[in-house]
């Protein structure tokens, strides 16, 4: 609530309303919605109050969005910073590094069956569709967005941030601070014996390090009417001590698990090695990868001890979503500069194989992939994917990218649309490669 209203600068009621299906609030709804969210726009908080008397307060800080913040009122650990961007006016300055379109980025398509696939992603009003942009060749072709939204609205990725983690230790690999195959350097697994020694950078991201929490995710979670340990990530204090905390379960790289701890530790690396270089770790996304790529809107938000939890915590407007989508259809270059390291894209892009081993070839290096053909779309398409059915799709065989982002209440009737959408898409778009 606290990142709509303002972030996202929606209507109070309207974010609300909008914010989960009614399933979704059945499932919680016993544990920690028993009041009406309020929204203190003098100290620019939300709060809520649980059925066991727990307030819990939201509080938007600027540069960093919204935190949750701490339960004792010790308040944050670290000072919140603006983010500079060091970009030109966006208005002035063509796409993809500004807003001025291409007159003739879709010349040789037909008109009508491209309004008819843009039209599609919306579906009926209940889907909820905010944004849905596709480029072709790198231009944009389509667009169109809905209540609430318009092309500069920074919209709630979800867990399409955990590619945004991805990328982060990607630019960290191009520099040569990283290698994908060295064991994680995390600080509290340096003991003598500590089994964990042998995670390497490599078993982190592919979402199989071996570490043991209870996650919904998991094909063998039984809700036993506790707390997830995976939302510990999103309510906790210190994300990062949380997750170097965590006991192994299996030995890593052998089996795939959907859990937040993995993408965390990503985002601890990045911290502790733009710290030890003397950088500025708040602003170092917007510099390192977001300036490079004409990204303008990114809020990264983070917890009481500044630390990003952008596997789930992130908002981008949509077309910066596509210019990150373009980023990895080019490989990882940009206007002719490598930002990515060679053959990053395709280890992301590439079933892990700790989950092929499972049987579920759906999830590369912190981005999921198409190997259970679940969208009318080639086998090579992979994508970024949040919460709610947010996506940043890249189709490499037809050189599109094509983002869908909308209010989670909207999730199932949205599923219908995008796939109908994406299946107009094909029938338009032919393959180039």
């Amino acid at each position: 609530m606290c990142s709509a209203v303002f972030v996202s600068g929606l209507e109070p009621d309207f974010a609300q309303a909008t914010l989960a299906d009614d399933n979704a609030l059945a499932a919680v709804g016993h544990r920690v919605k028993s009041a009406e969210p309020i929204i203190d726009r003098e100290r620019r908080e939300v709060r809520v109050t649980t059925k066991n008397g727990l307030t819990r307060t939201a509080r938007y800080i600027g540069g960093q969005g919204c935190v949750s913040m701490p339960l004792d009122g010790s308040g944050l650990t670290f000072t919140p910073k603006p983010v500079p961007r060091n970009l030109p006016d966006a208005a002035a300055t063509a796409w993809p590094m500004g807003d001025k379109l291409a007159t003739d980025a879709a010349k040789g398509l037909d008109p009508d069956k491209l309004k008819a696939v843009v039209d599609a992603a919306f579906g009926t009003e209940n889907a909820l569709t905010q944004a849905f942009v596709i480029t072709w060749k790198g231009q944009i072709i389509g667009e169109r967005y809905g209540a609430g939204a318009n092309q500069n609205t920074p919209l709630e990725g979800y867990s399409m941030g955990k590619s945004i983690s991805a990328s982060l230790i990607g630019v960290l690999i191009e520099k040569g601070v990283y290698r994908l195959d060295q064991p994680a350097p995390i600080p509290e697994w340096q003991g003598a014996g500590d089994k964990r020694q042998a995670i390497r950078i490599r078993d982190i991201l592919q979402m199989s390090s071996g570490l043991r929490i209870r996650a919904e995710q998991d094909p063998d979670y039984v809700y036993d009417g506790k707390y997830p340990d995976h939302w510990y990530y999103y309510t906790g204090d210190n994300a990062f001590a949380y997750a170097a905390s965590r006991p192994q379960q299996w030995p890593p790289g052998l089996v795939g698990r959907y859990r937040n701890t993995d993408p965390v530790l990503i985002n601890y690396m990045v911290r502790l090695a733009v710290e030890k270089r003397g950088e500025d770790y708040l602003t170092f996304p917007q510099r390192a990868l977001f300036d490079k790529i004409g990204i303008r809107s990114a809020v990264l938000e983070t917890d009481a001890n500044g630390n990003f939890l952008t596997q789930g915590y992130n908002l981008m407007a949509a077309r910066d979503w596509a210019r990150l989508g373009n980023l990895y259809l080019q490989d990882g270059v940009w206007q002719g500069k490598r930002i990515l390291p060679e053959g990053f894209t395709k280890f992301v892009s590439t079933p892990a194989p700790a989950w092929v081993a499972d049987g579920r070839p759906v999830y590369g290096g912190l981005f999921w992939v198409n190997g259970d053909k679940k969208f009318p779309i080639p086998e090579d398409a992979y994508f970024m994917v949040g919460a709610g059915e947010q996506f940043t799709i890249m189709i490499p065989s037809h050189d599109l990218v094509v983002v869908r982002i909308g209010r989670y209440a909207g999730h199932r009737p949205s599923q219908a649309a995008l796939r109908k959408s994406l299946a107009l898409l094909m029938e338009l778009i032919p393959a180039t490669k």
